[in-house]
């Protein structure tokens, strides 16, 4: 029932096609939750991929079942369910949360502006994807991966090029970022979408960085944020969603949504037990932290 409601308030809020969705200046969210029931020696990396999901969303999401035997019969929930990452108003570009290990791309097209999200892998501990605000500088169709020297200490196998084809991580294309040896990419190993596992670069499935490759123009602008908290409105209800970010070493989850909540003056709706269990779930699924009175919103509320 819940999810039912959901998607009927998602249906005012955004209009979706595969990962492409419609979003107004008053969007907050995008997508619904769905389920899935595990087929025969399926694993949850495998339905992540068939859904669009990173493995650290589908596995947060289902801290119950083993990743890799998830067991016949069980249900997964997808959570193909988000809250949209505080970004400058009238926002035209890319936006990459590390947090949650995903990209949304914000752009127009015919007078109607649209966000298409993809999940994605990120650099690991001691080769971090940089913050910052970047450009799209390059793009290469089928690259050759010039080894950096560092990653050949570290694997002197490696030759000093790698020509394009299956042996190549960058896949099929790449995209550079300005001032910046970083890419955004493809990859020969799908299982490392929703992972820190790169060198600093940003990975994406391989049948996702076409999409991105030919939608994206070069010039155009790349936001790289940490955003482990991000909180919505949706009808009546206030929504947090959490990821867990072990690079945020002694970040402190609980203020940083009391900040977040504040902000947007929804502090006083939340429900604080509700809001200390969810940060401590760090599922990555917006949930509802309301008190059980709902909140009556008028035309003065600072929020609208």
């Amino acid at each position: 029932m819940k999810i039912a409601i959901i998607l009927l308030i998602l249906i005012f809020n955004s209009i979706c096609f595969a990962n492409t969705f419609v979003v107004r200046s008053d969007t907050e969210t995008i997508g619904f939750l769905k389920t899935h029931v595990v087929k025969k020696e399926e694993s949850l990396i495998e339905i992540a991929r068939l859904y669009n999901l990173g493995y650290n969303e589908i596995v947060d999401a289902n801290p119950q079942l083993d990743p890799f035997l998830p067991g016949e019969g069980k249900e997964v929930i997808i959570p193909t369910f988000w809250i949209l990452p505080e970004i400058p108003t009238n926002y035209k570009g890319i936006i990459i949360n590390l947090s949650e290990m995903r990209l949304y791309y914000f752009y127009e097209n015919k007078g109607k502006k649209f966000v298409t999200t993809f999940p994605i892998g990120i650099g690991d501990d001691g080769t971090e994807t940089p913050l910052g605000k970047f450009k799209i500088s390059h793009k290469m169709v089928n690259p050759h991966w010039y080894v950096p020297e560092s990653i050949r200490k570290e694997r002197p196998e490696l030759p000093a090029v790698v020509p394009p084809g299956p042996d190549n991580p960058l896949g099929t294309h790449a995209m550079r970022l300005s001032g910046l040896s970083y890419l955004i990419h493809g990859t020969n190993k799908p299982w490392a979408v929703g992972r820190k596992v790169t060198h600093g670069c940003i990975r994406l499935y391989p049948e996702d960085i076409p999409k991105l490759f030919t939608m994206v123009p070069i010039g155009t602008e790349v936001l790289i944020v940490r955003q482990p908290i991000k909180v919505a409105l949706i009808g009546e209800e206030v929504y947090i969603e959490v990821h867990r970010d072990e690079q945020l070493k002694d970040f402190d989850y609980f203020q940083n949504a009391v900040d977040l909540l504040a902000k947007k003056g929804l502090l006083k709706y939340v429900d604080t037990f509700k809001l200390y269990y969810i940060i401590k779930q760090k599922n990555g699924i917006p949930t509802s932290v309301t008190v059980k009175q709902k909140p009556q919103i008028l035309p003065s509320d600072p929020w609208l």
